[in-house]
């Protein structure tokens, strides 16, 4: 990977800065600030995976989604190139990308300690959220045949009925998110999901801290909806599903609690 990253360095022209190696789940990835010919900041990210799956929504997510929103009008990084290479049947994608030099609000997906954001951050995330639900992509984000099998198995009611199918970052949580200025990171998974399903997102990452919580569903009203169900009912079942794998434990008992109340809507 080191190897690699290096090659695509040198063929996007661009000097990777030394320090700030950063590396994805299980070795997939590998990312490190670097500096464009014209001294431009910039992130140069590198994923592999064997040929034959280097296709489809995770691998052109980023690329998909410099097509659709360009920078979101400043609220996602934009691309700003991309080099493949292939080498003994695995692929290699680098994206260069726009650096984003403000932290994540948190170094987990889940939030640990209590925020203080202001409305004004608040009311950027809602409309960028807005703007991104109302774009047109044949990309999925959750499929219906998930639905049908995981909400009876892990929130124990029959999949509630979509009314609306929106676009969605879909891996909306506090490590994908900046604060001034608002940033959304990581546009892998994209794609059509249950409206409301990103809100439903951020608020299960939030359930450790009742009074962000709260904020989150002061929000995005369509939380506790019957709108907002399908997707409420499909981020809960996700999530006491990788609970079952022996993942975000911390968050079982809350999981539990929503899926009750979601058994009583």
């Amino acid at each position: 990977m080191r190897a690699h990253h290096a090659r695509a360095a040198k063929a996007l022209d661009v000097r990777v800065e030394p320090g700030g190696e950063f590396w994805g789940w299980a070795g997939r990835t590998l990312g490190a600030p670097a500096r464009t010919a014209s001294g431009q900041s910039a992130w140069l990210r590198l994923v592999s995976a064997p040929e034959d799956k280097a296709s489809g929504k995770l691998w052109d997510g980023a690329l998909d989604a410099q097509h659709a929103f360009g920078d979101l009008d400043g609220h996602r990084p934009a691309l700003l190139a991309v080099h493949d290479a292939l080498e003994d049947g695995i692929a290699y994608r680098a994206e260069l990308s726009a650096r984003v030099d403000e932290p994540v609000l948190s170094g987990d997906p889940i939030l640990r300690q209590d925020l203080d954001l202001p409305d004004s951050w608040w009311e950027a995330l809602a409309g960028t959220l807005e703007k991104l639900s109302a774009a047109s992509t044949d990309r999925v984000a959750v499929r219906e045949q998930y639905m049908n099998r995981a909400i009876p198995e892990f929130v124990g009611i029959p999949a509630p009925a979509v009314t609306c199918w929106t676009t969605a970052h879909a891996d909306l949580h506090w490590a994908n998110l900046t604060a001034s200025p608002l940033r959304l990171l990581d546009w892998e998974g994209w794609g059509q999901a249950p409206q409301g399903f990103d809100c439903a997102t951020l608020y299960a990452y939030t359930l450790l801290q009742p009074n962000v919580a709260a904020r989150v569903r002061a929000a995005f009203p369509i939380l506790g909806s019957p709108v907002g169900l399908a997707a409420e009912a499909t981020v809960c079942a996700q999530l006491l599903q990788t609970v079952s794998r022996g993942d975000n434990l911390v968050l079982e008992d809350r999981l539990r609690d929503w899926s009750e109340e979601l058994r009583r809507r």
